[in-house]
């Protein structure tokens, strides 16, 4: 028998035809020229009968060469039959070796039944096939020589076929089966087990309707098969036709009813016609096969024994295991924690050793959270705060670390529920990059190790990472700064998404290289993180919660674990047996307090007062690690407060005035207000002028004298540094009136504003507008300040006008007197005012004035209208007398007057009004009444 199928077999040659035998001339003529000769000699006649025995000779010598020929080519037909019948012997053991190493090569459920060895072996070719039935096959047997004779042509027809060999297509491919239900149930079962017995769980997955083919005997419950509890792999679909085929399912076998169009999706389809014989429709061609069926209980034994394989050879998912159950792993120097089993050993984690980061993705309900909390108390679990610290930021709202916070190694947990204070200690990380440089450097040491107990390694475990970084887009670079330079400070990260699409950047995957992904719904996702779909096949049943995939940077591809679960009673454990030991430095100060008194800020802070100081706040710098006074700038023109009602404002201008040695508090009311910035010119040195809500006071003295009012005070402020002033001006908005005087100060208070639009025109970043802000928690440029108050008894409250504001007009004297009034005007009380000044009060008509005008103890009266009409009487008043123009005929004060001037604001309806006389300016009084 010949094993080398590539050594081609040769045809015998044709025998070749024997020569035909020639007439012997010479021996025919040589007795007839002796028996001449010898005639001639003897003369004897009877010599001459010699000569007739050489064509006798000649006669027989010709025939027995004929005879020879005919011999020869007997023997010749012989042997050609005999090599034929040798090279068909040939052909046929040929065929058997290769038919045998075809059905090795790819064996079907019976092929593999007799040899138990085949299981799961690798083969080249085998997985990429899957075995239909029996049928003719073309054979690689090669026959050379030429086929001349009819014998060797069937011999060279029977070496190119081959029967009884396996008929297969691609496994891709897809199939069909269409026939009677039963028959058409035992044939998909038959090819289901078929690829299950020749890759193992893991290269193929399992689903659909698989409950009929791992059944045990008479429904005894036999193991399924372990393909279907595989978390990775190409997927088998074994289905109906009344169900639709998963756009997921790489291998689809499907039972279709008689009659019914196969699934677009299977491209081959095997019809059956009888109990083993079927056609199979395949690439455009059909061929006749006989088919392989196998009944409920012949699959129930296959899933038994590959069910009991799989499990020897760690092939099977784990079943769900107890945190307490697991071993120690706790190693010096390093943060190695078991989080659960793998083909029933345990699995460790190493943050050190197989780090120094870690990115973790998995699906709402994938065991996510559980794999964190599991994760987070092994490395607590024999581990002092000395040791290892932990920052746990939850950023989806939910409870994950509750149970971890009375942890002595937890610095702190964060969530989004109180977002500023999770970004302000995610931000004060920057500072704790710093501060462990500045200690390895003191201690001489390049990393952490080389350290001692200079320095406990920090873990920062962040659960939906991808919701923070969204929020916060600047906090990107903090962790790619973290991921770079974490394995010689000793920072290690573990961040967990449910994506990984758009949550990690290169900068943080570069140096992550312990890589864990329970169950996501998106291929990308898992290539992104293992570099392979498996992540996606991971089924979602309540069963396989917790089954990630799990690749360090040293493995050729991930591993299956089953994460152990912690409950309450574990977590309780752990934490009361580290009770009793101190906790772990905190890398970040305490938040601000909501309210700050302006004589307590360097005592919070740490820091001594300087003589004069005028305390504005206290600073939070969690990227310092530090927290700082804010004083008034003493050098500096002024500055702006911009907050909305309730912000703190009036209360931060209260604080100012109470500390500043020489304050200037310009009055709420228009009059007031008015008043004191006209008398800012006489402002000593060191004056601190503070103006609470501008725009408002702006807002109640009119058009022109607002415009006039503002000006001065930006005139004011334009020259206050010459000067030695300061200003404190404060606004709901920065906008209106007020938008120029703020532009002159160069610092700026934001506290609390109504939106986010007003944050940003007050000269706001939008990043730092945040919502529900206590009163008196602002920006002092990009600091967070909470800005100070006094009590109510360092400040004995804001100025407000009184009556001698404006003086009493005085009657007495000899000037005549002009008043303007408007029409209608009650001047009841003023008649018993003159009266008194025994002066005359008399009024101005159209057709002149009653009496004697304008005398020494006189008093005319009237209204704007009656004195434009009598203009030489006015013109003779402007001249002679003193004008008095009642605060509520502003709008005619000009035309009455003849001046331009603006006078003094006085608030019509308040018996205030303007006192002009010749060559002096206008002066407030108030009327009598």
């Amino acid at each position: 028998m010949h094993d080398d199928l590539d050594e081609p077999l040769r045809l015998p040659p044709a025998p070749p035809a024997p020569p035909r035998p020639g007439l012997p001339v010479a021996a025919a003529i040589v007795p007839v020229v002796g028996a001449v000769v010898l005639w001639q000699l003897t003369g004897s006649p009877t010599a001459l009968w010699f000569a007739a025995l050489g064509p006798l000779m000649a006669v027989a010598s010709f025939a027995d060469g004929l005879r020879s020929v005919r011999r020869a080519k007997r023997r010749a037909r012989r042997e050609a039959a005999d090599a034929l019948a040798d090279l068909d012997r040939e052909v046929e053991e040929r065929h058997d070796v290769e038919r045998r190493r075809a059905w090795r090569r790819t064996p079907d459920v019976a092929g593999y039944a007799d040899d138990p060895d085949e299981i799961w072996r690798v083969v080249p070719g085998r997985d990429e096939v899957i075995v239909v039935g029996r049928g003719v096959g073309r054979s690689a047997l090669r026959v050379d020589g030429d086929a001349q004779a009819t014998d060797a042509r069937d011999v060279r027809r029977r070496a190119r076929t081959l029967d009884d060999m396996p008929v297969h297509v691609p496994l891709m491919a897809g199939i069909a089966v269409c026939g009677p239900p039963v028959l058409a149930e035992a044939v998909v079962r038959a090819l289901v087990v078929q690829l299950c017995l020749a890759q193992s769980p893991g290269q193929l997955r399992l689903v659909g309707d698989t409950a009929g083919i791992g059944a045990g005997v008479d429904g005894g419950g036999a193991p399924a098969l372990p393909h279907a509890e595989a978390t990775r792999g190409a997927v088998v679909f074994a289905g109906s036709g009344e169900r639709p085929v998963p756009a997921d399912a790489d291998i689809p076998i499907v039972r279709v009813a008689e009659g019914a169009p196969p699934p677009p999706r299977c491209a081959a389809v095997l019809t059956l016609d009888a109990t083993d014989s079927a056609r199979l429709d395949h690439d455009g061609s059909s061929r006749r096969v006989r088919i392989e069926a196998i009944s409920h209980a012949q699959a129930g034994r296959v899933a038994a024994a590959l069910a009991e394989r799989a499990a020897t050879l760690g092939q099977r998912v784990d079943a769900a295991v107890a945190w307490e159950d697991l071993p120690e792993a706790a190693a010096p120097g390093s943060l190695a924690a078991v989080v659960g089993v793998s083909g029933g050993e345990p699995v460790t984690l190493d943050l050190v050793a197989d780090g120094p980061h870690a990115v973790v993705i998995g699906v709402t309900g994938s065991g996510k959270s559980e794999l964190l909390t599991t994760w987070i108390l092994g490395m607590c679990r024999s581990r002092s705060p000395r040791e290892v610290s932990l920052l746990l930021v939850d950023f989806k709202g939910g409870r994950t670390f509750d149970a971890l916070a009375a942890l002595p190694h937890v610095t702190g947990v964060l969530t989004d529920l109180d977002e500023e204070r999770a970004l302000r200690a995610v931000e004060s990380l920057r500072a704790e990059i710093r501060h462990r440089e500045r200690v390895l450097e003191a201690a001489g040491a390049r990393d952490v190790a080389e350290a001692g107990d200079a320095l406990a390694r920090l873990v920062i475990v962040v659960d939906e990472y991808a919701a923070l970084v969204s929020v916060h887009p600047g906090l990107h670079d903090l962790f790619a700064d973290i991921a770079a330079r974490g394995r010689a400070l000793g920072m290690h990260l573990v961040l967990a998404s449910q994506r990984a699409a758009g949550a990690f950047r290169d900068g943080v995957l570069a140096n992550a290289p312990l890589r864990i992904a329970l169950r996501v719904t998106d291929a990308a996702d898992s290539r992104a993180i293992l570099g392979q779909d498996d992540a996606a096949r991971l089924p979602g049943t309540p069963a396989t919660r917790g089954t990630a995939l799990i690749r360090c940077a040293a493995d050729a591809g991930p591993r299956t674990v089953r994460v152990a679960r912690a409950g309450a009673r574990a977590t309780a454990e752990v934490v009361a047996e580290a009770a009793s030991q101190p906790p772990a430095r905190r890398p970040w100060l305490p938040p601000l307090p909501d309210r700050v008194d302006a004589r307590d800020a360097h005592r919070i802070a740490g820091s001594a007062a300087s003589p004069g100081e005028v305390v504005l706040g206290l600073a939070d710098e969690p990227e310092q690690q530090r927290q700082r006074v804010i004083a008034l700038p003493r050098d500096a023109a002024g500055v702006a407060v911009v907050g909305g009602p309730g912000s703190g404002r009036t209360t931060l201008l209260r604080a100012i005035a109470a500390q500043a040695a020489a304050p200037i508090w310009v009055p709420a009311d228009a009059e007031g207000a008015w008043d004191a910035i006209a008398g800012l010119a006489s402002a000593p040195r060191g004056s601190v002028v503070l103006v609470d809500d501008v725009d408002a006071i702006a807002g109640r003295l009119g058009d022109e004298h607002a415009a006039a009012w503002l000006a001065a005070l930006e005139r004011a402020c334009r020259e206050a540094r010459s000067r030695g002033l300061t200003f404190v001006i404060s606004t709901v908005r920065a906008s209106g009136p007020a938008w120029r005087l703020l532009e002159l100060l160069p610092h700026r208070a934001l506290l609390p504003l109504a939106n986010r639009a007003d944050h940003v025109a007050a000269g706001g970043d939008s990043a730092d507008f945040a919502v529900g802000a206590p009163p008196g928690r602002g920006r002092w440029g990009r600091t967070l300040v909470q800005f100070a108050h006094v009590p109510a008894p360092a400040f004995a409250g804001e100025p407000s006008s009184a009556d001698e504001s404006a003086p009493a007009l005085v009657l007495e004297g000899s000037r005549p007197i002009a008043l303007v009034v408007p029409p209608g005007a009650d001047l009841t009380a003023f008649r018993a005012a003159a009266a008194v000044a025994e002066r005359r009060v008399v009024e101005v008509t159209d057709a002149g004035a009653s009496g004697t005008p304008l005398g020494a103890k006189s008093i005319v009266v009237g209204s704007p209208e009656a004195w434009i009409a009598q203009w030489r009487l006015l013109s003779e008043a402007r001249e002679r007398g003193t004008l008095v123009v009642d605060a509520a005929c502003g709008p005619e004060y000009r035309t009455v007057t003849g001046r331009r001037d603006l006078p003094p604001y006085a608030a019509a309806g308040t018996r205030r009004a303007w006192l002009i006389a010749q060559g002096a300016p206008a002066v407030r009084v108030t009327l009598p009444g």
